[in-house]
């Protein structure tokens, strides 16, 4: 049947099928004479879509959110000059357990062997430099050094990859991407998943039976790896079958539903919401779903449950004295859900301690704009179709203290940290979804950095709606520790915002130093749908979360 396929096939066009084949629709580029033959094979495919980015920083992050929507995504950079620069987006989807799959064009493979100095380079014959750093923040690195071990190299890297939910790198000498290859064989050696082995599986539901004897105060703290292990569906099940308080860590916002009977809040030390705090320090059992006990999510190590845990993990659980490997989350909670006993008692207790919903103040109109003010009107602006990115800074206590209705989406990039990350991110995540409302919540320190991909925003005509809070620096870090260096120069944020329609763009920027104007802004932004809209939100240099 190969040979009966006519034209020549090449390692290019069979990294453009594989990456179809796995699910990527959209790959995200910045050209550079190392990779030219090898987007040309990619935007060949007829099901692959080339999306150009401004930088390569941004196109890691583009790619990076990519992964968030549709589960795996794909970055090309050229060599050296272009991926140093894109492991930044690497290193947060390996930190954030996503799927990224970084592809560098590279020298020609007969360069090395006789000694040439190439441009974009150290300046010294030995190019395996990017190859060995890539092993550092990817699950699997690989660089080919012929056409005939494109396949089995690429095929690894890609199976690793989805298997791990970390990023894959892969680097194809320029000379190679028209070199002559073989066609893939059944996606199937790729995707087909690992189960848990059976044996270790009923061992650790004995454990879980065991932990869980005699305790009357369980609570399930919901971590971010539930949702990269894809077990929302099991996890909702298990909770039902325990019949306990669920509460989520701050990065697992979204994971869990917010409307749902068992939710008892956001569990995050003294920002906590609802009664989330209390109820985790009251329980007797903790069993922990893909959490991460980290200085962020912990406040610095402040808010760290005080029992022995139950822990998991996306492939393997532990306990107080034992640990069993090749346990998937998915399968784990489902065969758990069929075995707990029923107990509702943290449910119980969290009547009890409930607060009752805060006064929200509405401010007039020509009041001066404030964060309070902000969050309240942007908690109108959420329905089921909203997808909501909160950038590193104020923005994630703003955003944790938002009701999630049924269907919304929250991302937060809480393990990496990289301010900035929401632009490009959520500008790849609205490709994948243009059926849903993308929302930005971002300081003006972070937009700074990353700025120039709402210019890709503008030019696929993305509706994406960026709330800018303009307190003029990296407050934030005011609250940490001041000092001169956290004072940047203010830009024109709707004024820049509009000068990248240039002559055929449709973005709009919108100012809004009052209530009233930002109630006038939101109504503009959510009736626009042939761009990007930001509104530059300004308030006060002191009005923050005081987080101490």
């Amino acid at each position: 049947m190969v040979a009966q396929q006519q034209g020549k096939f090449t390692v290019g066009d069979y990294l453009a099928e594989r990456l179809a084949q796995v699910g990527v629709r959209h790959h995200f580029v910045v050209p550079g004479d190392y990779n030219l033959i090898l987007l040309d094979k990619l935007q060949a495919h007829p099901d692959l879509k080339e999306v150009g980015c401004a930088n390569e920083l941004n196109c890691s992050l583009a790619a990076e959110g990519y992964a968030r929507a549709n589960g795996i995504s794909a970055c090309v950079v050229t060599y050296s000059v272009g991926a140093l620069s894109a492991f930044n987006g690497t290193g947060s989807a390996y930190a954030e357990n996503l799927p990224l799959v970084l592809i560098s064009g590279s020298p020609n493979t007969n360069d090395p062997s006789q000694y040439h100095i190439l441009h974009h380079t150290l300046g010294h014959p030995d190019y395996t430099y990017q190859y060995e750093m890539a092993k550092k923040i990817t699950c699997c690195a690989v660089a080919i050094p012929r056409a005939i071990d494109a396949p089995r190299l690429i095929d690894r890297a890609l199976r690793a990859a989805i298997l791990a939910r970390k990023p894959c790198y892969i680097e194809i000498p320029t000379n190679l991407a028209g070199a002559t290859c073989v066609r893939p064989g059944p996606i199937s050696a790729i995707t087909d998943p690992i189960t848990s082995d059976k044996s270790a599986l009923e061992a650790a539901a004995k454990c879980a039976a065991e932990y869980l004897d005699g305790k009357l105060k369980p609570v399930i703290l919901v971590g971010p790896k539930a949702g990269r292990a894809g077990s929302e569906k099991e996890l909702i099940e298990f909770a039902e079958a325990m019949g306990c308080a669920v509460a989520l860590q701050p990065a697992a916002k979204g994971m869990f539903p917010e409307d749902h009977k068992q939710f008892v809040g956001i569990f995050w030390g003294q920002v906590s919401s609802d009664a989330a705090d209390a109820m985790v320090h009251w329980a007797d059992a903790m069993i922990c779903v893909g959490a991460v006990f980290n200085d962020y999510s912990t406040v610095g190590w402040t808010a760290v449950p005080n029992i022995p845990l139950m822990t998991v993990d996306m492939d393997h659980v532990t306990f107080p004295g034992a640990h069993f490997s090749r346990v998937r989350m998915c399968e784990f909670l489902s065969h758990l859900a069929t075995q707990v006993t029923f107990n509702d008692s943290t449910m119980i207790e969290y009547k009890r301690l409930k607060p009752d919903p805060p006064h929200v103040h509405t401010a007039e109109r020509e009041e001066p704009l404030s964060r309070k003010e902000i969050s309240r009107q942007v908690q109108e602006m959420l329905t089921d179709k909203t997808s909501l990115f909160v950038d590193t800074g104020d923005s994630w206590f703003n955003g944790i203290q938002l009701k999630l209705p049924p269907g919304a989406k929250f991302e937060i990039e809480m393990q990496w940290g990289h301010i900035g990350w929401s632009i490009p991110a959520a500008f790849g995540y609205a490709l994948r979804h243009p059926d849903r409302h993308t929302i930005v919540l971002v300081g003006d320190g972070s937009f700074q950095v990353t700025a120039q991909e709402v210019s890709q925003m503008v030019r696929f005509k993305v509706p994406i709606t960026i709330m800018l809070i303009n307190n003029r620096g990296y407050t934030i870090e005011v609250e940490i520790h001041d000092g001169s260096y956290n004072k940047i120069k203010n830009w024109d944020y709707a004024m820049l915002v509009e000068a990248f329609n240039s002559t055929d763009g449709h973005a709009k920027g919108l100012l809004a130093n009052t209530a009233g104007e930002l109630a006038d802004a939101i109504k503009v932004a959510e009736s626009h749908k042939e761009g990007p809209t930001l509104i530059e939100c300004t308030i006060d240099q002191d009005d923050c979360s005081m987080l101490k």
